[in-house]
């Protein structure tokens, strides 16, 4: 097994994409990248941590390479955006990748200059590839959420803009 961790936005809509795909053993929310100790989701929110928010994958890479990772992950963000995603606005909602060896480092790189010789999008591909940090559990109300509350999640992303910009991007 290996580990890959995505920030995306709202660790809600990134988890989704990536569940019940062969290899995936499991996909759990919360924060990364900031200099404090145990954050919570109120002090992320804030801005003021330095965290966003993520999610982190636990994948068989036999069954589900790591770039088919990456490619399903940049298929779920504005990747030009780098003040938020849709809706949500702010660092914490950044994109990133984050890298758990030099193998990822490489294969993100690669995706990354891939995505802006395609000229799909006319702005600069903004999202960071960094070093993987301290991932911080999100509180249990986040874990499944979308699975939790369906209506409230179903609501949120049709307002977010995501799943439009997804549908007039990448045709899907």
């Amino acid at each position: 097994m290996q580990t890959a961790t995505f920030a995306g936005g709202c660790f809600w809509c990134m988890v989704t994409p990536f569940e019940e795909l062969p290899g995936i053993k499991g996909i759990v929310s919360g924060y990364t990248g900031g200099s404090e100790a145990n954050p919570t989701y109120e002090e992320v929110k804030s801005g003021a941590t330095g965290h966003l928010e993520a999610v982190q994958i636990t994948f068989d890479p036999e069954l589900f390479p790591y770039e088919r990772l990456l490619e399903l992950y940049w298929q779920q963000i504005d990747p030009t955006d780098e003040f938020g995603q849709f809706h949500d606005r702010g660092t914490q909602y950044s994109t990133a990748i984050f890298y758990h060896d030099e193998q990822q480092l490489e294969l993100a790189l690669q995706s990354k200059q891939a995505l802006e010789s395609s000229g799909r999008f006319d702005k600069p591909i903004v999202t960071k590839i960094l070093p993987a940090a301290t991932f911080y559990l999100a509180e249990d109300y986040h874990q499944d959420y979308h699975k939790k509350n369906p209506k409230y999640y179903k609501e949120d992303r049709e307002k977010s803009g995501r799943d439009q910009f997804i549908s007039d991007n990448w045709n899907q």
